[in-house]
């Protein structure tokens, strides 16, 4: 590979890392206005209030930067930028076509895994080092809820390793087979919950909770830095919304994948990213003790079952 083209790949990975966060924030805004029956801004822009996101942005960037005295401050001011990075190095892995990927590694369902947990460490970054308790129990909720939801998910993304024999996405994605659909269900039930639970969205927000811990390990930032940590919540919807179209829907698998292998894959991202939405504007938030009962009783047990279900799947078709 040459340095041009490691160039270009890493300007197209970022300008999707840029873009489509922004598209998605801007659609929660419209699908919950539309779902909750409310009318929201619509002047911003003109037609059907376009340009309302791009109004926030210019209200986050005016807002002034506090850090509190007694936060520990590098800890503090690196946080957004950390829980930014993670997803960022995350997208470079996930592939939308055989020859659209930024970096095709060996194992890159492992890599994918890995890089996308370093967004917690952000917030516990954030809990700690902002000097306020709200704050710090918000981290303690994140890690806690982090022990418990990545068992499930790595058990789930190990159920689609060990059916297609491969740990990288592109060799899970060549080996999909419209079998998968009902063969893998309680592993995309199971991952897609577990991913949702991740990224802290509602109803398992319970580390941000407003009623009870204000506004968690972001309860000390203002402008900009917070609006990094909105952003990079969205843009881990993409990344795990990639990557349940990758493992569960075939990716790029479709009529014409050929030539619409790449309008595939963005067209499932966005149907599975368009049902995290709607969870969060149909489902209440559970209490700390549901989720944890929740995540240990079912979501592991399901995940078990799914592993003896593909190991006996692979042992008869071998």
């Amino acid at each position: 590979m040459s340095v041009l083209e490691i160039v270009l790949r890493s300007v197209a990975v970022l300008v999707c890392f840029m873009v489509l966060p922004l598209v998605l924030g801007q659609a929660e805004h419209k699908v919950m206005a539309h779902m909750q029956g409310r009318l929201g801004p619509m002047k911003a822009g003109g037609f059907h209030g376009w340009a309302q996101l791009i109004a926030d942005g210019v209200k986050f960037a005016q807002k002034e930067d506090i850090v509190p005295r007694a936060a520990d401050k590098p800890v503090f001011r690196l946080a957004p930028a950390v829980s930014m990075f993670s997803y960022l190095l995350a997208l470079v892995a996930i592939p939308f076509t055989p020859s659209t990927v930024a970096g095709d590694l060996p194992a890159s369902l492992v890599y994918v895994l890995a890089v996308s947990g370093i967004a917690t460490v952000a917030t516990l970054m954030a809990g700690f080092g902002s000097g306020n308790k709200y704050a710090m129990l918000g981290a303690f909720r994140s890690a806690a809820q982090l022990v418990s939801y990545e068992v499930p998910l790595i058990l789930a993304c190990a159920s689609f390793a060990m059916a297609a024999g491969s740990l990288s996405i592109g060799g899970i994605v060549h080996a999909w087979h419209p079998i998968w659909l009902l063969w893998q269900l309680p592993g995309a039930i199971v991952l897609l919950i577990a991913a949702t639970a991740e990224l802290q969205r509602p109803p398992f927000d319970m580390p941000v909770a407003d009623s009870e811990v204000v506004m968690g390990a972001m309860t000390e930032y203002t402008g900009l830095r917070f609006a990094l940590f909105l952003l990079s919540e969205y843009a881990g919807i993409v990344v795990m919304s990639a990557l349940f179209a990758a493992l569960y829907l075939g990716g790029w698998n479709g009529p014409f994948d050929g030539a619409l292998g790449f309008v595939w894959m963005l067209l499932k991202t966005a149907a599975v990213a368009f049902v995290v939405l709607w969870v969060r504007m149909s489902w209440p938030r559970l209490r700390e003790d549901q989720l944890q009962r929740f995540a240990w009783f079912f979501l592991v047990p399901l995940a078990l079952f799914q592993l003896a279900l593909t190991a006996a799947g692979v042992i008869y078709t071998a």
